[in-house]
């Protein structure tokens, strides 16, 4: 299965960055959404990626959307990239790839390196941006952009 623009997304459930169960109804469907897909906490372009966000949380918060960071790293791996970068935002540990398999996120370099992928969903539910760039930068404004356009 693979999320398609105008899909509506599952419920998921998965533990966040402080190990309790996060249930993706507690969102889904009642604001708009940020949900981005990282390769590994603390690499270069994950970190530039997640400070991003940070840096960038408020605007979101002000549009009422709310920013989910999603890879296969630990709760403990989490816990401590959130806490040597003060990231705001949910951090979601997707250790069997079962989240990444239900949004259709491709492997890249040769299987090697989990993709990199942002996707905007609307206060329904309905995912109407996907984007998929290892270009860690261009993900944040692009985010944004569609969000003021859904909101405003």
């Amino acid at each position: 299965m693979s999320l398609k623009t105008g899909d509506i997304v599952p419920n998921f459930t998965a533990k966040d960055s402080h190990g309790e169960v996060f249930e993706s109804q507690s969102v889904l469907g009642r604001k708009p959404l940020v949900i981005y897909f990282y390769p590994k906490d603390n690499t270069p372009g994950c970190t530039t990626e997640a400070c991003s966000f940070r840096d960038q949380y408020e605007d979101f918060k002000d549009l009422g959307a709310e920013v989910i960071g999603i890879s296969s790293d630990s709760v403990k791996s989490h816990q401590k990239f959130a806490k040597k970068h003060q990231l705001p935002f949910i951090l979601l540990s997707d250790q069997d790839k079962r989240i990444r398999h239900i949004f259709g996120v491709r492997d890249t370099l040769f299987g090697l390196v989990p993709g990199r992928v942002t996707y905007v969903i609307d206060r329904n539910g309905v995912v109407i941006l996907i984007f998929d760039s290892m270009n860690a930068a261009k993900h944040i404004p692009k985010a944004l952009e569609t969000i003021k356009e859904l909101v405003l």
